[in-house]
């Protein structure tokens, strides 16, 4: 009966839900009755009251309690330990809340802005070079205390090749505009072709670098605010920059001085360090699609040793297949993905 009165009113225009709130049903119990036709009604029926359920003078008296001046702009949680302080016990945390939420009372009451909800950053999966940049900007000790010099740095997550840097007297978002529309065209990025992430800082978001990235066809995706695990390629980068034992221990006695450094610092990086995350080939190599032919002969040399000598070798030999996806900001195996 209830179907049938469901399906005429759809027929006449008008909504599902609109007519399971005027029937007093849910709309899953009508998909439930459409899924599983025949089977018995299966709804619970009007609910006993519960035994413990406050009685309206327990309620009004908890609801005076908190909106008194003594406790009014404090949370249940603030309430609660103050009337355990003084020997006190009204009702539990939870039933406060609950009490606000019924009265809708339950807002933020301070002046500070109330917690919000971070969505994490999207997936970016790589399976190849110039396809996920990450980049971020780190500061170098300049000869004037309180004053830094900035490195701006681009870097490819699949290959962890430093595609594009610069050292600036400032953070500037034409400065970051100007080093990534460079870094893109060395590159020979095409229009769809390439995503980069970056933290939410004014360089990293500013107009002009907005209006860049447009331009070129390039996608942008950030991190979360003060969350710097989104963005863990860059951090690791400058992590292995600020290690380097020929960083001088005093500050650069110019712009000019730290740039030199730091183009030392990534010819090292790029084509003489092997990057543990990439099965110990450099960067360039993978970038260049070279690391399949050295991983090749490192295999081929280790089933040489290992025939040589196999009582020496109790388990496989070392794992030296190229490593074909990396993922930025991995999407989580559970619910949980948003952060207050």
């Amino acid at each position: 009966m209830i179907l049938r009165m469901l399906a005429e009113a759809r027929e006449n225009g008008g909504m599902q839900s609109e007519a399971c709130a005027v029937l007093g049903i849910d709309a899953t119990t009508v998909q439930r009755w459409r899924r599983f036709p025949g089977r018995a009604d299966c709804r619970s029926g009007p609910r006993a009251v519960p035994c413990n359920k406050l009685a309206p003078a327990e309620h009004a008296a908890i609801r005076g309690l908190m909106t008194c001046p003594e406790y009014r702009d404090l949370a249940p949680s603030q309430i609660v330990p103050r009337l355990a302080d003084r020997g006190l016990y009204d009702s539990s945390e939870s039933t406060m809340y609950r009490i606000l939420r019924k009265e809708g009372m339950q807002h933020h009451r301070e002046r500070t802005h109330p917690p919000q909800k971070r969505h994490r950053p999207r997936e970016q999966r790589a399976t190849g070079p110039n396809e996920v940049w990450s980049w971020d900007i780190t500061w170098l000790r300049s000869p004037i205390k309180g004053m830094y010099f900035y490195l701006y740095s681009a870097m490819d997550v699949w290959s962890r090749k430093i595609t594009g840097w610069t050292v600036e007297e400032r953070e500037s978002p034409e400065h970051s505009a100007r080093f990534l529309a460079a870094a893109c065209g060395r590159e020979g990025v095409a229009s769809g072709q390439l995503v980069i992430h970056s933290d939410n800082g004014g360089p990293m978001k500013g107009a002009t670098l907005v209006a860049t990235l447009r331009a070129l066809g390039v996608a942008v995706s950030f991190s979360r605010p003060a969350v710097s695990n989104d963005n863990p390629y860059s951090e690791s980068h400058f992590s292995t920059l600020k290690r380097r034992p020929d960083l001088p221990d005093a500050a650069f006695q110019s712009l000019e001085d730290a740039r030199k450094w730091v183009a030392s610092f990534v010819h090292w990086y790029n084509r003489e360090h092997r990057h543990s995350g990439i099965r110990f080939v450099t960067p360039e190599d993978r970038h260049s699609r070279r690391e399949t032919e050295l991983l090749a002969r490192r295999e081929l040399v280790y089933a040489k040793a290992r025939a040589a000598h196999p009582a020496r070798w109790s388990r496989a030999t070392r794992n030296w297949q190229p490593i074909l996806d990396v993922v930025l900001n991995p999407a989580p195996t559970n619910q949980q993905d948003c952060v207050a």
